[in-house]
């Protein structure tokens, strides 16, 4: 008679999460030097999850939600509000590499765009970038598994890198007709309106740069076919090379509510439809990750509710109508429903962190 054993079922492993979307994680590379001459920069990484070898070894990729964390704790250790616009504007272009020898060996700005469009999920997997050719010019940034709410840093950073790409390209100054950008914000100081050289926007429903229509035209200054034809190859097998993932639910549900709640839009229905499903499959997808619809709205309205008001320069009814409220009193009954205080005594100890769940 044959001995029989049970083996015992491996325990099936929970899906994880927080190493996806990754980057090559200049950005976190160029704030760690910004702020390591100033501070003690390694409480800093360890709150945000990353490793002085993930900083020092430039091969190793990093999660886009750590490299966002640690700018948000870098700026915040250092008073610097726009640490992101400043990293940018003391960034060496080529240190983007093949992406940008791609772009500078294009033929025309609107050719090395409709690059930066198709390969900037080398550098950032967490982030999609589209160009549009209408009546003006628009670059397009979207967040992929990725929430927006938790960043301002990261999207500055590319909006100034993209415009500074921009003008080094064609050897001129070109300023872009507006820029549009989702967090709020009170007014730019004035060397960074300089610096944009248009009006800049905030509270936006998208993350977009608009140039004027005949910027497309104008050539770029080292272009070179032949080196040109060379890179795209090598940006194509990259691009082949990429891990791909279906981004978080969730995640997808925050970044398209959040610029609908001004607007009274952020219904289940539309959100389903703006992702291409039934709100039966969203709930149900939802559901495999814990949550409702219910349960994301009340907490991205929480969350939101937090940020917005650590901008001084944004009335509270302006926080109130950018979390789709009507009135002001209604969301300062919200709020303290949540909180126990009102959004002015949170406002007033805005140094202090409340962390607290949205009742039912």
């Amino acid at each position: 008679m044959r001995a029989s054993c049970r083996i015992p079922k491996l325990a099936r492993k929970k899906p994880q999460f927080d190493s996806l979307p990754t980057a090559t994680g200049g950005i976190a590379r160029a704030a760690y030097a910004w702020a390591e001459r100033r501070l003690d920069i390694a409480p800093l990484l360890k709150s945000s999850g990353l490793t002085v070898q993930q900083i020092k070894n430039p091969r190793i990729r990093m999660a886009v939600k750590k490299q966002i964390k640690f700018l948000n704790l870098a700026a915040a250790a250092l008073h610097e509000e726009f640490l992101g616009i400043l990293l940018a504007e003391n960034l060496d272009l080529r240190e983007l590499g093949l992406l940008y020898y791609v772009l500078a060996s294009s033929d025309t700005l609107g050719d090395a765009l409709r690059r930066v469009a198709r390969y900037s999920g080398i550098q950032n997997e967490g982030l999609g970038i589209t160009y549009r050719d209408r009546k003006e010019i628009s670059i397009i940034f979207e967040y992929i598994g990725v929430a927006r709410l938790s960043d301002r840093h990261q999207m500055e950073f590319f909006v100034t890198t993209v415009l500074r790409i921009c003008r080094q390209l064609i050897g001129r100054h070109l300023s872009p007709n507006s820029v549009k950008l989702k967090h709020p914000r009170g007014a730019l100081p004035i060397k960074f309106r300089t610096l944009f050289g248009c009006e800049v926007e905030f509270g936006k429903d998208a993350d977009e740069i608009l140039y004027p229509q005949h910027a497309k035209n104008i050539p770029v200054v080292n272009a070179d076919p032949y080196l040109n034809s060379l890179l795209l190859k090598y940006c194509e097998e990259a691009l082949s090379k990429r891990r791909t993932r279906s981004g978080a639910w969730r995640l997808n549900v925050e970044n398209i509510i959040a610029p609908l709640l001004p607007h009274g839009l952020a219904a289940m229905a539309r959100i389903a439809q703006r992702l291409g499903i039934s709100q039966r499959t969203l709930a149900r997808r939802l559901a495999s990750e814990g949550v409702t619809f219910v349960d994301v709205l009340k907490s991205l309205r929480m969350d939101l509710a937090h940020r917005y008001l650590r901008e001084p320069d944004v009335p509270i009814s302006e926080v109130a109508w950018l979390l789709g409220y009507r009135e002001t009193s209604a969301f300062n009954h919200a709020f303290k429903r949540w909180t126990g205080k009102t959004p002015k005594q949170v406002r007033a100890a805005r140094g202090n962190v409340i962390l607290c769940v949205p009742k039912s």
